[in-house]
Parts: structure tokens; sequence; C-alpha cells
């Protein structure tokens, strides 16, 4: 979905005057960093360093990439990109043998800039290797509180919005979402493969009153619906974990036991703002590959582009253990609860604009 239009400030963010209205959000910002840091020792997690060069940045539909040409010894250029997340590297570390690994390192998403966006941002991404995806939830929530209390506070705050970390959080299903906050039956949308029907949740939105645009993919109204109708309802006095995606809308996850139709993929909301991503992680490279080409067909006739397969990701995958891994946007983090408006504020050098 696009972003609206982002202002920066006035005056660079290296004037005096500037930079000394942000520097305590900054000064702040290094304490969550010590206090997660901290937990993730404590929790016996190793630190890795995954590089920013890939081959393939990711091979998600709506992930932007930054491409660059790595010229070899012999003169000839290869294309590489700037990773949009850690993620295939420290799958591959997993496949290693390693079973509990962080990074807390840059990452780079092309198309994005707004009050919540920024192309280069800080990424905080953890795995635990044969464990449910109940532990990296469990992380997540312990980390919300870890940042208010590193900072003093006691509520994440965003555009007159608060957020109570330290009570018990919501626990919501994508499909119990829909059904509240837009009146809406995603699962009439799928069959019981979880294969879905883009005319079905099209006929869905009318019924509801809500305007269909022209196209009519089910990826894309689904997105939708979640951005103009449920998000802006997560997250407000308590943290939701928003939980259970339909399969499709979890290419790196997998599926439900129970339930076909949906995955083991939650992301983390407050004050209307998601701040995490995470899986039960899939390892079957079949199905993986499977569905990177179905994301990339999709990329290529939506915005004329496709990414290249990691093919080393794909191999190492059959050596990968069962894991649940999670991403979170740390500079999100630090704005909520240092009460920022914009993600530039509480970065030490924004990109230049």
């Amino acid at each position: 979905m696009s972003s609206a239009p982002f202002s920066p400030p006035a005056s660079p963010w290296w004037t005096p005057q500037v930079h000394a209205d942000r520097r305590p959000l900054l000064l702040g910002r290094n304490r969550i960093d010590a206090a997660l840091r901290g937990y993730l020792a404590e929790n016996d997690f190793i630190m890795v360093d995954p590089p920013g060069l890939q081959r393939s940045p990711g091979n998600e539909t709506h992930l932007h990439a930054f491409a660059t040409t790595a010229i070899g010894n012999d003169g000839v250029g290869e294309t590489l990109y700037l990773h949009t997340s850690p993620e295939f590297t420290m799958k591959k570390l997993l496949a290693a043998g390693e079973r509990r690994i962080a990074s807390l390192g840059h990452v780079w998403r092309n198309r994005e800039r707004s009050a919540l966006h920024h192309p280069e941002f800080t990424m905080l991404e953890w795995y635990r290797a044969g464990e449910e995806y109940g532990a990296v939830i469990a992380d997540c929530l312990n980390m919300l509180q870890l940042a208010a209390t590193a900072v003093g506070s006691k509520m994440l705050r965003y555009k007159g919005h608060e957020c109570d970390p330290f009570v018990e959080a919501e626990r919501l299903s994508v499909v119990q979402a829909f059904e509240r906050y837009a009146g809406i039956d995603l699962l009439a949308t799928m069959d019981t493969a979880g294969n879905t029907d883009g005319e079905a949740l099209a006929s869905a939105m009318l019924a509801v009153g809500l305007d269909v645009p022209e196209d009519r993919s089910w990826s894309y109204l689904f997105s939708r619906v979640l951005v103009e109708k449920v998000e802006p309802n997560l997250g407000l006095g308590r943290v939701t974990v928003l939980d259970r995606y339909p399969a499709a809308e979890a290419a790196l996850a997998r599926r439900a036991a129970d339930d076909m139709r949906v995955s083991e993929r939650f992301e983390l909301y407050a004050c209307g703002v998601e701040l995490a991503n995470g899986f039960g992680e899939l390892t079957d490279a079949g199905e993986q590959r499977r569905r990177f080409a179905a994301e990339m067909d999709e990329k290529q006739r939506i915005y004329g582009e496709r990414y290249p397969l990691d093919e080393d990701f794909l191999k190492a995958l059959d050596l990968m253990p069962e894991a649940s891994g999670v991403a979170l946007g740390f500079d999100r983090v630090v704005m909520l609860a240092t009460g920022a408006p914009r993600i530039d504020m509480v970065l030490w050098a924004p990109v230049v604009e």
C-alpha cells in the first residue's frame, strides 16, 4: 500500500537547534538498544552480523529493494541487492547448527518513506530453533516492557493514542479482526485448502459499503481492508497480537496444524502501529519455492519486475530445524516508547531527502 507524502523538518537534522530537540530521544534510543541486547544475552541468544549485500533481497510481492552492481576482478558486473531483512542469512545459520540467534542491524526498503517508514532502518530479528512461535511472541511483549522502562515511560504513545505494554496483551486472529472491524467473513472468501477468491472478497466489501478498486486480486483487497479498517483499531489501550494470518499472506510461515486456510504468522500492534512480524517458520523447500514463484509472478504483474530466488537458501531449508522467528522494527519501538511523532526523529542521522 502507498504511504502518505513525507515532509522533513524545515531545518536539517545536523543544525544545532534541531539536534538539541532530537538528542533526548536519541539517548533514549541508546538505552532501549542496551536493554534489548541485555534481554537477548540473558536468554542465551548469540548476536550475528549478516551481510547487507545479497543475490536475492527477499521474494515478497510488495517489498522493494535497492539494487547495485558488484564488479568482479575480471571486470564483469553482477546485480546484488541490499537485503530487506536478514532472514535468508539467519536461516542458513540455523541450518548450520545455531540454535538461538539475533541480529540488530540496518535493512533497506525502497518506495517507502513516511512518518513511520524510512528507506534505511534498524531491524531486530531473532530465531529460536526447536521452539513454538508463542516463545517469540512472549519475547516481543517482554521487549516492549523493557523499552518503556528504559526511557521511564508507562505508556507507548503515537498520534494521540496510548497503549499500556504492562497489561495482558489482546490475542486476535485475522479472521476475528475482519469480522469485528470490517464486518467481513474472510473464511468465506477461501476454500478449505486456502485458495482465495478475489471476487468473493470484493462482493463481501460491497455488501458492507466498502469501495472496491479496479484491482480485484484477493491479496490487494485483503491488504486494503487490513490497512483501512482493521489496523487503526489495533493496540489501543493494550498491545494486540494479530494472529493466524491467511496462508496466502504468509509466504514464509508454515500452515496451522488445525486449519490449512491459515498460518502460524502473527503481527504485533501498539497504538495502531505494526511493530513486529513473526512466524512458525516454513522448512519445506519445495513449498517455499512454489510460494516464492507465485509472489514473483504477482510482482511482475503489478510492478513489472521480479527478483531472483536465493538457491542456497532453498537448499539450506532441507537442513534447517523447526524454528520460530520474528522481525521487530526497532526504530518504531523507540518512537512509541519516547512519544516521537516521526521515525526520523529517533534516527541519529536520517537518509538524505
